[in-house]
C-alpha cells in the first residue's frame, strides 16, 4: 500500500514519487540433535518502506495511455523484531531482538523500471503496472548461508489516482 504523486510535464513526460509500505515475516524451526524435546523456533517480522523516484513517459491516447518508467528507489526496514524460542529438556527460553544475526543492511537502494497503462475512467485514473527493481545490496545474509534475501524484485501494482 502507499501513496503516489506525479508532476506531468509536456510531451508525455512526467516525474513520479511513491511511498510504499509492505509487511513481511519469515520463520524457521529446527531440532537440535535427535531429540524432539530440543527445538528452536525463530520468528522474524518487519515492515519495509520503499521510496521510488521515477521518470515516466506516457504514449498518446485518449482513454488508454501506455507508459514506461525508470528511476531509483530506496528501501528501509522498520519495526524489525526477531523472537528466538528454545525448548531444551522441557525448559523454554525466549529472546527477542531488533538486530538479528542475518541482518546485513537495513537500508538499500536500487534501479527501477516498469511499464503499464493509464486508463481514464471519468475523474479517476486506474494504472496497472509491472515493475522490476534490482536492489544494490541484500537486506538479509545468514552467516550459515541458509537464508538470504534476493536482490531482484518483480511486482504487479495497481494505482488509483484522481
Amino acid at each position: 500500500v502507499g501513496v503516489t504523486g506525479e508532476a506531468r510535464l509536456p510531451f508525455g513526460l512526467g516525474v513520479e514519487v511513491d511511498v510504499l509500505y509492505r509487511h513481511f515475516r519469515y520463520s524457521s524451526s529446527s531440532v537440535i540433535g535427535n531429540l524432539t524435546s530440543n527445538l528452536t523456533n525463530i520468528d522474524t517480522t518487519s515492515g519495509a518502506w520503499e521510496f521510488p523516484i521515477l521518470a515516466k513517459y506516457r504514449f498518446k491516447g485518449k482513454i488508454v495511455r501506455p507508459f514506461v518508467d525508470a528511476g531509483v528507489a530506496w528501501d528501509k526496514l522498520s519495526g524489525l523484531t526477531q523472537t528466538v524460542q528454545s525448548v531444551v529438556a522441557s525448559v523454554t527460553n525466549s529472546k527477542t531482538t531488533s538486530s538479528p544475526a542475518e541482518l546485513s543492511n537495513d537500508t538499500t537502494r536500487g534501479f527501477v523500471m516498469g511499464a503499464g497503462v493509464d486508463v481514464k475512467a471519468l475523474v479517476i485514473h486506474i494504472s496497472p503496472e509491472v515493475r522490476f527493481t534490482r536492489w544494490g545490496a541484500k537486506h538479509f545474509l545468514d552467516p550459515t548461508g541458509l537464508l538470504n534475501s534476493k536482490q531482484n524484485q518483480a511486482e504487479f501494482m495497481v494505482g488509483i489516482t484522481f
